[in-house]
C-alpha cells in the first residue's frame, strides 16, 4: 500500500505516468488501475483487496440443496435419479439441473442414505491426532526451513522422527522439496526401521495436495498403500507437532550456523547430529535417557505393495496416468493424478449411482449420465483408533 500511496502522490504531483511506470517496474495498465481505484475511492482503494472469487461456478445454490433434501425427507423411498426428475418436472429450465450424482451427495452429506455404518461430518482442516506411548505408533515429518549454503544453493532438510522416544530417524540434506526425493528417503528409512502405524505432517507438499482428492498426494498415497495412517495438522498450528518443531530449533543451533560449503558437507554435519542427538544427548522429556535407549525398530518390515483387489466390488479398474478411470469408450471419470497407477473398485449403489473406492476408503459417487465424481464424507479423517490430543 506504501508504494502505491508513492505512486499516486507523485502522479498527483504532475510527473507523467509513462516515466513513473517505468520507475516503478509496472505495466501503464497497472499505473492507470490504481489511479483510477484512488479517483473512485479515495485511500481505500489503495488497500490490498481480496481475490476469493465471488461465486464458485460449480457449487450448488443453498436454496435447492434444501429443496433436495425436503424431497427425500417427503418420499424417504426416492433415491437420486427420481429426486432429479422431480425437480426438472417442478422447477424446468428456470434453474440448472444438478447432475445425479449431485443430488446423492446432497442427500449423503446431509445423512440420508444408507450406508450400513455411521459416517461423520466433513472435517474442513486437519484431522485427528494420536497421542501414542509406543515407538513406531507414530512417526512426525516435516521439511525444517530452507536456509542458504554457502556456495548459493539452498538446502531444504527432510527429518523424520519417532513421536514417543523421540529417535531421529532421518536428516536428510534435500536440494528441493519434490515428492521423487521425498519418496527415496522414506524408502530408505522404511527399509531401515520397518513401517510406523501412522505419519504425522503439515498440509504442505509434498505430504498433502491443496487441490488434490481431499488433500491426497502421490506421497500420502504411497503411505495408505503401505497399510500407515495419515494424520495431518491444522494450517497455522505448528505446535500440534510441537515435539519434532523443538527437534528442528535444537537442529538449527548445532548443525546450521554457519551452513555449510554444499550439500555434501551439510549432509555429513546432518549425520553427526543425528548420531548425537539419538546417542549422546540426554532428554529431559525422557528422564534424561538417549531416544536410542528406548526406540526400537518397527515389527513391520517394508516389503513393497501387493496389487489392490475388490473382490466384493463390480469392477476394478486402473486409473490412468491422467488421473480417470475409463468404462468403455465413453464413460471417463476424473478421479486425481495423485491415484494414477493404483487400483480402485466400483460397484453400483443405486439406479445409475456408482459408490467408487481406494482400499477400504469410499472417494465418492458419480452416475450415468454425467460421469461426474461428486467426492464423499473424507474418508481419511473420519477412524482413528488411538484417544484424540
Amino acid at each position: 500500500m506504501d508504494e502505491r500511496l508513492r505512486f499516486v502522490a507523485r502522479l498527483l504531483e504532475g510527473e507523467k505516468m509513462a516515466v513513473l511506470c517505468r520507475e516503478f517496474d509496472i505495466s501503464r495498465k497497472t499505473g492507470y488501475k490504481i489511479f483510477q481505484r484512488y479517483k473512485d475511492c479515495g485511500l481505500e482503494g489503495l488497500t490490498d483487496r481480496s481475490r476469493r472469487p465471488y461465486r464458485h461456478a460449480n457449487k450448488l445454490p443453498a436454496q435447492l440443496e434444501t429443496r433436495i433434501v425436503e424431497l427425500r425427507r417427503e418420499r424417504p423411498t426416492w433415491g437420486a435419479p427420481k429426486i432429479r426428475e422431480r425437480l426438472k418436472r417442478l422447477y424446468g429450465s428456470s434453474i440448472h439441473l444438478p447432475a445425479i450424482s449431485t443430488v446423492h451427495a446432497v442427500l449423503d452429506r446431509h445423512g440420508l442414505v444408507s450406508r450400513g455404518r455411521k459416517r461423520r461430518g466433513p472435517r474442513l482442516e486437519g484431522t485427528p491426532l494420536s497421542r501414542p506411548l509406543q515407538p513406531n505408533d507414530l512417526w512426525c515429518a516435516d521439511y525444517k526451513g530452507e536456509f542458504m549454503l554457502a556456495d548459493r544453493r539452498y538446502c531444504y532438510p527432510l527429518t523424520i522422527s519417532d513421536f514417543a522416544s523421540r529417535y531421529l530417524l532421518g536428516c536428510e540434506a534435500l536440494s528441493s522439496t519434490q515428492e521423487l526425493f521425498a519418496f527415496t528417503v522414506f524408502k530408505r528409512v522404511f527399509q531401515q526401521f520397518g513401517l510406523p502405524k501412522a505419519i504425522r505432517t503439515d498440509n504442505g507438499v509434498p505430504f498433502a495436495s491443496a487441490h488434490a482428492l481431499f488433500g491426497l498426494s502421490k506421497l500420502s498415497v504411497w503411505w495408505l498403500r503401505l497399510g500407515i495412517r495419515i494424520e495431518r495438522i491444522r494450517p497455522g498450528h505448528p505446535e500440534q507437532n510441537g515435539r519434532h518443531e523443538r527437534m528442528h530449533l535444537t537442529l538449527k543451533k548445532e548443525a546450521t550456523k554457519p551452513a555449510a560449503l554444499n550439500l555434501l558437507q551439510q549432509q555429513a554435519r546432518f549425520d553427526d547430529f543425528l548420531d548425537c542427538y539419538n546417542e549422546q544427548r540426554p532428554h529431559q522429556a525422557l528422564d534424561m535417557r538417549y531416544p536410542a535407549e528406548i526406540y526400537n525398530p518397527s515389527k513391520r518390515p517394508y516389503a513393497g505393495l501387493e496389487e489392490l483387489r475388490y473382490p466384493f466390488h463390480d469392477r476394478t479398474i486402473t486409473v490412468t496416468h491422467c488421473g480417470r478411470i475409463c468404462l468403455g469408450a465413453r464413460r471417463k471419470i476424473n478421479l486425481s493424478t495423485v491415484l494414477a497407477g493404483q487400483n480402485v473398485g466400483i460397484k453400483q449403489i443405486d439406479e445409475h449411482i456408482w459408490l467408487v473406492t481406494f482400499m477400504q476408503y469410499d472417494l465418492g459417487f458419480f452416475d450415468d449420465e454425467t460421469c461426474r465424481l461428486e467426492p464423499g464424507t473424507n474418508p481419511f479423517e473420519a477412524v482413528l483408533p488411538m484417544s484424540p490430543v
